[in-house]
């Protein structure tokens, strides 16, 4: 399993923003306003990847007072990193094409959904950004040269 491609979130990201777009556009008169629950939960979420990327990091350094960390946790931690990340980027894109369509559209209704469209974008691009972090968090540090050359066995 490699890293994840920027391009992929990007190309996910696009995609919901257009597919959201046609969506709000065809049918924003027969939707209620924009709820506020899944930027919160979305904003949990990053801040929680965000405390696990830091926690990780430090347990995978074994820096001072940190148990080791178990490397199937670590698994775990990649397998939800590559996951939230691509959540992250099409729920970043849904609500970039809702706020793009209601900047356009100005109403009164579409004036009372920006506030949440806009806090849905940043908590997504928070979740991106998290998952990243948590990702790489997980990657096991370089070796200096010294313990390689000691790890090899003598001829």
């Amino acid at each position: 399993m490699g890293p994840t491609r920027p391009a992929t979130l990007l190309v996910a990201g696009l995609a919901a923003a257009a597919v959201s777009w046609l969506m709000i556009s065809r049918f924003y008169g027969n939707i209620p306003a924009l709820p506020w629950l899944p930027t919160i939960t979305i904003a949990a979420l990053a801040f929680l990847e965000g405390y696990v990327a830091v926690n990780t990091r430090a347990r995978i350094e074994r820096k001072p007072g940190r148990e080791p960390v178990d490397p199937l946790a670590v698994a775990r931690y990649v397998v939800l990193a590559k996951a939230s990340s691509l959540a992250g980027a099409i729920f970043a894109g849904t609500y970039a094409g809702i706020l793009g369509w209601l900047l356009i559209e100005r109403t009164r209704a579409s004036s009372n959904d920006i506030p949440a469209a806009t806090a849905g974008l940043v908590a997504s691009l928070a979740l991106v950004g998290a998952a990243l972090w948590l990702e790489r968090s997980c990657r096991v540090p370089e070796q200096p040269d010294s313990e390689k050359e000691s790890d090899k066995p003598d001829k």
